[in-house]
């Protein structure tokens, strides 16, 4: 995928859309070589890079920063970066302030979580050329307010809340809108009733794509193991390993060998 006319192509031809979280130029250079369709510089970089407990510690400079790593390695993939927190919130100035970092950055569009009193401003950046990918339902940054991260839409009031702002964000101009952490019923629903594409992340088999963080596909995040998560390589064990043979070859001379000195 290269721009935002391929994610209303796979919708209409009823094509599943991959999107993986990355961080660094060297995954960028392995996803490049891959059949994935997109890649998401999420906010999860404060956690998963820097060690946080949330993606509020995000700022701006960190996301512009994974961006442009990314970016290096990153060939005929579309790119999208988290609007990190707060950052939609301390007007239209500091907001396309934002913005222009991430997508001078190498950023092709940005993310914003919520929709409750940010349609204008999502609008807002729409019209003034910059793609923008939706997110309902858990979004990390309100953690908080949400009381965890937690299963969002199980009552019908919230799921109803979450569907009429699925429609808004659709108004308002977004390309495309991740669904995380909400009942496959309620994904489908929402699936089935926009013309843009949802991807599901923790909102089971229904949506039009899938988003997974890579350290957790791939098995690195060791104690990890949320329902919706399958890990497709112990990464953890496999890294571990490699270094304890690495350790114990140094330590019992066998590293460097002839055939590996000068």
């Amino acid at each position: 995928m290269k721009n935002i006319l391929d994610f209303a192509r796979k919708k209409s031809e009823r094509e599943i859309i991959t999107m993986v979280t990355c961080y660094d130029t060297w995954s960028a250079r392995i996803i490049s070589d891959t059949q994935v369709d997109a890649v998401l510089v999420g906010d999860s970089a404060s956690m998963v890079m820097h060690g946080f407990d949330s993606t509020v510690h995000a700022e701006i400079d960190m996301m512009a920063y994974h961006v442009a790593a990314v970016k290096r390695g990153l060939s005929s993939r579309f790119l999208v970066a988290d609007l990190p927190f707060l950052a939609h919130r301390k007007g239209k100035r500091i907001l396309m302030n934002s913005i222009d970092k991430l997508m001078k950055a190498g950023a092709q569009a940005v993310k914003i979580e919520g929709a409750d009193g940010m349609l204008d401003t999502i609008e807002y950046v729409v019209k003034s050329g910059v793609p923008v990918m939706g997110h309902l339902g858990l979004t990390p940054q309100s953690h908080h307010q949400l009381g965890g991260f937690k299963l969002q839409g199980t009552e019908s009031e919230s799921a109803n809340r979450i569907q009429v702002f699925s429609k808004h964000l659709e108004n308002a101009g977004v390309f495309s809108i991740v669904l995380e952490m909400v009942p496959s019923a309620l994904a489908k629903r929402i699936t089935e009733s926009m013309s843009i594409p949802t991807i599901g992340i923790g909102a089971g088999p229904f949506t039009d794509g899938q988003v997974l963080v890579l350290q957790d596909l791939l098995g690195l995040s060791k104690d990890f193991e949320p329902k919706f998560l399958r890990k497709y390589l112990d990464g953890y064990s496999q890294i571990k390993d490699a270094l304890e043979r690495f350790n114990q070859d140094v330590k019992n001379r066998n590293f460097p060998s002839d055939k590996e000195s000068y």
